[in-house]
């Protein structure tokens, strides 16, 4: 027997060949406990161990029915490009995120778009003096290529605009190296560890301290970027989004009334030439 220490929800750990190996709860898939374990069989033991009640929730958690789902993984551990919940089917990428509308089992899925691009954005608890950039820079590229075994040559950019942090990791398919961990992997196992759920055995999550002073993350917020773009629709926007979009086009179309009643008071006939406005929007629910 061994301990996986990289990965807590696993079982039937045993040393193979030298190296500690483990099952992936809820799908049974053998994982290697020296590197991290890819998203999505991270996320389909999340799902297991909370259906279980083995996992206590947070008081303050609540369902983000996009963020956590039952995912169909590849024996590889990566995700299926189709995913589906009963008969509503959509695509992801290879960060498990979806990347359509949401559609009947009909679906097509025709690849496992890459995530090239992650960034991770950050904000840090209100204080007097800002933090100190190389600082800080320090801290997190250190941090994410031992804790998380990343090759630095993925992380193109740590930013401070105080009180923001910004983490860019950049690894389209052909930089990506036989073995390299993936961004999403290293993003998924960061949140976890910055919202103490953290997924390695020893159960400590990740403390920022910047010059030997602990920093207090509030809030953080994961963005993707696909090697090519989502396919969403109108139908796809949120009540508010679209309540927003009517009341411009009804105060377009009121200037519009208002000119032309201004006009024939006048006794003046104008030829006016009504231009289309178009408002184009990509959002997730």
């Amino acid at each position: 027997a061994c301990v996986c220490e990289k990965n807590k929800r696993v079982t039937n750990c045993r040393v193979e060949d030298g190296k500690c190996r483990c099952d992936a709860i809820g799908s049974g898939i053998t994982v290697d406990c020296t590197t991290l374990t890819s998203k999505c069989l991270l996320m389909k033991a999340e799902v297991m161990g909370s259906k279980s009640g083995r996992r206590e929730k947070p008081k303050d958690a609540f369902e983000d029915t996009d963020g956590l789902y039952d995912p169909e993984c590849e024996n590889s551990g990566a995700f299926k490009a189709k995913q589906c919940n009963g008969t509503t089917c959509w695509c992801v990428n290879t960060a498990g995120v979806r990347r359509t509308d949401k559609h009947d089992s009909d679906l097509k899925c025709n690849q496992l778009v890459r995530t090239m691009w992650i960034i991770i954005e950050m904000k840090h608890a209100e204080r007097n003096a800002p933090l100190n950039a190389e600082s800080l820079k320090k801290f997190f590229t250190d941090t994410i290529t031992s804790r998380y075994q990343l090759d630095g040559r993925y992380i193109t950019s740590v930013l401070y605009e105080k009180p923001f942090i910004t983490i860019d990791l950049k690894q389209n398919s052909s930089a990506k190296s036989f073995g390299d961990v993936d961004i999403a992997d290293v993003a998924y196992y960061f949140e976890k560890d910055v919202k103490g759920q953290s997924i390695f055995h020893n159960n400590a999550g990740l403390n920022v301290s910047i010059d030997n002073e602990p920093v207090k993350l509030e809030k953080t917020v994961v963005y993707y970027v696909d090697e090519i773009a989502p396919e969403f629709s109108m139908k796809s926007l949120t009540p508010g989004l679209i309540a927003v979009i009517v009341v411009v086009v009804i105060a377009i179309v009121a200037a519009i009334v208002v000119l032309v009643l201004t006009r024939r008071r006048k006794g003046k006939y104008v030829k006016a030439e009504v231009i289309n406005f178009s408002l184009w929007c990509m959002c997730r629910e």
